[in-house]
């Protein structure tokens, strides 16, 4: 592959990841929950069991100091809260609440219809391709925000 068309796949790649989060935020937003694309990407670590702070600001790419202002605002809107950490007596285990839940649901909702966008411009198998390379690429890599 020449540079150019490097740069080019490069350069299509973060548009579609870029135009995926807004997506993805106005949908949830449309569903009635405020927040910000960093809130959806904090949830990804924190379902299904909860995460410490410093689990949680590695996960981001960010300190434990950015990662607890994050989580302090998350409980402050009702999406997250601290529990007693059941292995460590010295940690809180951060988890989502029941609307941290119905928002994790709403943004489920909203990358489906995002998605259903790019299959009629695609059509069903392509769109099943590229998700197989792009998981073949980046199996598990942490979801991070680009701040």
């Amino acid at each position: 592959m020449q540079n150019s068309e490097a740069l080019a796949l490069t350069a299509a790649l973060l548009a579609a990841a870029g135009d995926l989060t807004r997506r993805i935020n106005d949908g949830v937003e449309a569903r009635g929950f405020a927040g910000r694309p960093a809130y959806g990407f904090a949830f990804t670590r924190l379902a299904p069991d909860g995460a410490t702070v410093t689990e949680l600001a590695t996960h981001l790419g960010v300190t434990k100091q950015a990662a607890s202002q994050l989580v302090d605002e998350l409980v402050r809107k009702g999406y997250v809260e601290r529990r007693p950490h059941p292995g460590d007596a010295r940690a809180r285990l951060v988890v989502l609440t029941e609307r941290g839940w119905e928002c994790t649901r709403a943004a489920e909702e909203a990358a489906a219809e995002a998605v259903r966008a790019w299959a009629e411009v695609l059509g069903e198998g392509e769109v099943r391709a590229l998700r197989d390379g792009l998981v073949r690429i980046a199996p598990y890599g942490p979801l991070r925000p680009t701040w």
